[in-house]
This record gives structure tokens, C-alpha cells and sequence, in this order.
């Protein structure tokens, strides 16, 4: 017997807000049969396929210490360093900066409630 991954959940104190920002990084989207709106406690956001979901759930904790969990992101298209440009310009902020003289390494971002994210190189950049 085995188990698989439902969703991924996101504490949050703005579910609908930050569901939104996600779905700008992501290019996922909601559920056009249960609609996220302002003041749901609960959002849900799926990939295009439908294979993963994100779930942002309102709690009264605010965020402390570093995610023992974080989401590893590679950019679909271009480069590590114009994803990165383009995460900035859509509201993320650095955390940590990672990367290495020789183009390896990776950074490490907040989303606008400072959840911990991570932009590596794109697949053409490993090759």
C-alpha cells in the first residue's frame, strides 16, 4: 500500500490573495466550477494538466522561520536569471542568492507573505 501527493498546502493569511499571485508565477488556474473569491479561507489552484494542485489556507499564525518545506521552481522557457527578473517585477523578493560563478546555484525567493521559493536553471541551462 502506498500513498500520492493530493495538493501541496500553503499557510497564508490571505488565501485568495496569494492564490492569485501563485497563479501569475505558475500559469495555473482555479476551478471554473468552484471559483476562488475574495474572502474564502480556502483556495485551490491546479496546474494546466490538472496533476498538481496548490492549496492556500487562511491560519492566525504569521510566519516565523524558514519552510521546512519549499517549492523548486525551473523556468519553462529562458533562463534562470530572466525568470528570476520577471518573479521580482510580479512582487517576489530575494532571500538568498545562490548562484555561482561558473552558472550553477540556484536563488532562493519570498512570495509577498514571505513563503520561501527557489528559481533554478532552466533545462537548457543544464545541458
Amino acid at each position: 500500500m502506498t500513498s500520492y501527493v493530493s495538493h501541496t498546502t500553503i499557510d497564508c493569511s490571505d488565501a485568495y490573495t496569494l492564490s492569485r499571485w501563485w497563479e501569475g508565477v505558475l500559469g495555473y488556474r482555479e476551478d471554473p466550477d468552484d471559483p476562488n473569491e475574495p474572502g474564502h479561507e480556502e483556495c485551490m489552484i491546479f496546474s494546466a494538466d490538472r496533476s498538481h494542485r496548490l492549496l492556500f489556507i487562511e491560519v492566525p499564525d504569521v510566519k516565523q522561520v524558514k519552510n521546512r518545506v519549499h517549492l523548486d521552481l525551473r523556468p519553462v522557457e529562458g533562463t534562470r536569471d530572466e525568470e528570476l527578473a520577471r518573479l521580482l517585477e510580479h512582487g517576489a523578493t530575494v532571500v538568498g542568492d545562490l548562484r555561482n560563478s561558473d552558472g550553477t546555484g540556484w536563488v532562493v525567493l519570498a512570495d509577498p507573505e514571505g513563503n520561501e521559493f527557489c528559481i533554478l536553471r532552466s533545462q537548457g541551462e543544464l545541458q
